[in-house]
């Protein structure tokens, strides 16, 4: 794989980039504008000095603020941090749920140079660890607690694991939590300081991906990519300045943070609203209140939202937009949103690693329905070939109108994941497409209708289970012989995953909740934690007595689909 290098990660291992002659060519194309984050913040602070830019609740406390007034807490705090000793090129692992904080905590480290490692607040000890050591994080911000949960021992627990942290740094939300040694947010406020700008060229932050063969891979992000990425997510939504954005979905996803997202509505001038929760009670009372315009949610929430419109006592009426992404909207699903909440509904399809598709507002009704949109730029490549070719050349498109797997390259789209040149070798083509792992059709009009993946991988509900993993973590247990997950349709979430376990000879014992409370005591995500579990004698297999992972799972997937 070719490509140029952007900067160096800790270690010696290298960030690919784009080739020198196609930068050029996205920089003449007026793409990538040469502009930090923290210089776009202050040229939005200086044209939309009083309007209200974040809104939120920490604890008890209630923060809105303006842009003149988060571009003052990004520069204090930015100072803060660099006199604790974060500096540029160091990744700071942040894991933060939807406070306001979020905002200039972000914008400093960007303005000090510094990368956000954005972990969602449901990761647990082995996924934060993982990120952590693979990342060589030398920070660690995260709240007290949240959910009932310990986030500050969490990272405590993180950073004693990781040689390379050196601060762990706190929220303090009023809600408890133990983090011995700590550092407090609210301390790091200091005069501003004069720090250099960060090449915008360069790694801006880092996203987890969605991790289909295990644990996440990391995803370097630049400020010019990603900016161009904002910028026009924004003007395809239709955000303005007298708009306001609900972040409903943890706002550290890449949807919700920039899809239009928050970074989206900043851009527009518009105010972000961030949801502690995205139930319907709680979000239909924040759009009343905040006369909200445009939000974005995953399917299954959509569909609860869609439910309680009908029951709500509250205003909804301000609400003009609905993305709905993370999984794929089905038709009868898409048909429901907009009718039931008074909204025109937009579709959108993307991922982490670059490219973004939207319906577009003024698209007929039947393509908002049936396709997840079409890409943002012009100069957004797309290839859709052969999925039972893993080697297939870029240029070997399958026939017009036929399912393929997607591969693409373009203005925001990465060259390699992050210390990661065997996974790279693979993940990416020659000349530089991304394979996606999607599996897609393509209309005549461009817009992509997403119909499977290519890898082993369960969507539930947005949030990407790789099955090995679990697979893993069930088959640690003492009494498991074998195990195998696989996904099966919810009308909820999507897929919820159900695992089938081979109990080792004499474990009569061995049941479902056990196994469950084993899994999620290893220290994962709760979305992990397998929905359903089947206790079976044997896995079928095939007239030579074996089989792969992929042919055992089909056959316990028709099996599923037999008995529902």
């Amino acid at each position: 794989m070719t490509g140029a290098v952007t900067a160096q990660a800790p270690g010696g291992d290298e960030l690919v980039g784009w080739p020198p002659e196609v930068a050029a060519r996205y920089r003449a194309a007026g793409y990538w504008h040469g502009r930090s984050f923290g210089t776009w913040l202050s040229l939005l602070a200086a044209a939309h000095p009083g309007r209200t830019a974040v809104v939120g609740r920490t604890g008890d406390v209630e923060h809105r603020w303006t842009f003149a007034e988060l571009d003052r807490r990004a520069h204090r705090l930015a100072a803060g941090l660099h006199g604790l000793g974060v500096r540029p090129g160091e990744n700071v692992l942040l894991q933060l749920p939807n406070v306001p904080e979020f905002v200039p905590v972000v914008l400093a480290l960007f303005r000090v140079g510094a990368r956000p490692v954005f972990a969602l607040p449901a990761h647990r000890d082995t996924e934060l660890r993982h990120v952590a050591q693979w990342s060589q994080a030398t920070a660690v911000l995260t709240v007290d607690a949240h959910a009932r949960f310990d986030h500050g021992a969490l990272a405590r627990r993180t950073a004693d694991a990781t040689g390379s942290v050196r601060e762990v740094i706190v929220l303090d939300t009023g809600a408890g939590g133990t983090t011995a040694g700590a550092v407090p947010l609210a301390g790091l406020d200091a005069d501003p300081v004069e720090l250099p700008d960060p090449d915008p060229e360069g790694v801006a932050f880092l996203q987890l991906s969605g991790g289909s063969t295990g644990l996440p891979k990391l995803i370097p992000r630049t400020h010019d990519d990603y900016l161009y990425s904002v910028r026009e997510s924004a003007r395809i939504c239709g955000l303005r300045p007298d708009g306001v954005y609900l972040a409903a979905l943890p706002a550290a996803h890449n949807f919700p943070l920039s899809s239009p997202g928050v970074l989206g509505a900043l851009h527009a001038g518009a105010a972000s609203v961030l949801a502690p929760s995205p139930d319907p009670a709680t979000a239909f009372a924040l759009i009343a209140r905040e006369r909200v315009t445009i939000t974005g949610l995953v399917p299954p929430l959509a569909a609860a939202w869609a439910d309680a419109a009908a029951r709500t006592p509250h205003d909804l009426s301000s609400l003009e937009v609905v993305l709905v992404g993370g999984a794929k909207c089905g038709p009868e699903l898409a048909g429901r949103i907009g009718p039931a909440l008074g909204v025109r509904l937009q579709q959108v399809f993307g991922m982490a690693e670059g490219l973004v598709n939207y319906t577009r507002l003024d698209d007929p009704d039947e393509l908002v329905c049936t396709t997840q949109g079409r890409p943002i730029s012009p100069d957004d490549e797309v290839r859709v070939v052969d999925p039972d070719d893993p080697a297939a050349p870029s240029d070997s498109e399958v026939q017009p109108g036929r399912a393929g797997a997607l591969l693409t390259r373009g203005p925001y789209t990465i060259r390699g994941y992050y210390r990661a040149a065997e996974h790279n070798a693979t993940a990416f083509t020659e000349d530089g497409f991304y394979r996606t792992g999607d599996l897609v059709r393509r209309t005549p009009t461009g817009h992509l209708e997403v119909v499977g993946r290519v890898k082993e991988q369960v969507n539930r509900g947005g949030e990407k289970v790789a099955p090995t993993e679990v697979e893993d973590h069930l088959m640690a247990h003492a009494d498991v012989l074998d195990a195998a997950v696989i996904g099966v349709p919810d009308s909820y979430l999507g897929e919820r995953t159900c695992a089938y376990v081979v109990p080792r000879p004499g474990a009569e014992a061995l049941t479902g909740s056990v196994l469950r409370r084993f899994v999620r005591e290893r220290g994962v995500a709760a979305f992990k934690v397998p929905d359903l579990i089947e206790i079976v004698p044997d896995f079928p297999v095939t007239g030579v007595g074996k089989t792969s992972k992929r042919e055992l799972r089909d056959a316990l997937r028709a099996r599923a689909t037999e008995e529902r």
